[in-house]
């Protein structure tokens, strides 16, 4: 399962607090067949039926099933720049 670390859980309740409809919502990771694809990220208020959903301190993400079968084992970490912008990363497992 994907792990969140200490900035990406940070960074995914940041982005999820400017969005007052997606309160109890999180953020969605869609996309890719395989590891070296890009993946689309958005907000959303709820997770998709079919969605894994990977929750740490309240941050919530819900991956659909393409990427929930190419991020499991994987560790989702991110950097926030001082203005703000957020980067996520996919990281193998140590």
């Amino acid at each position: 399962m994907l792990t969140l670390t200490e900035e990406a859980t940070t960074a995914v309740k940041t982005i999820t607090a400017q969005f007052p409809d997606a309160a109890e919502g999180g953020v969605r990771i869609a996309g890719a067949g395989s590891p070296e694809s890009q993946f689309a990220l958005s907000v959303v208020g709820a997770p998709e039926p079919a969605d894994t959903v990977v929750e740490n301190a309240g941050a919530r993400v819900f991956l659909d099933t393409d990427a929930a079968a190419v991020l499991d084992d994987r560790v989702l970490d991110a950097q926030i720049d001082p203005q703000g912008s957020v980067q996520f990363a996919v990281t193998n497992t140590a």
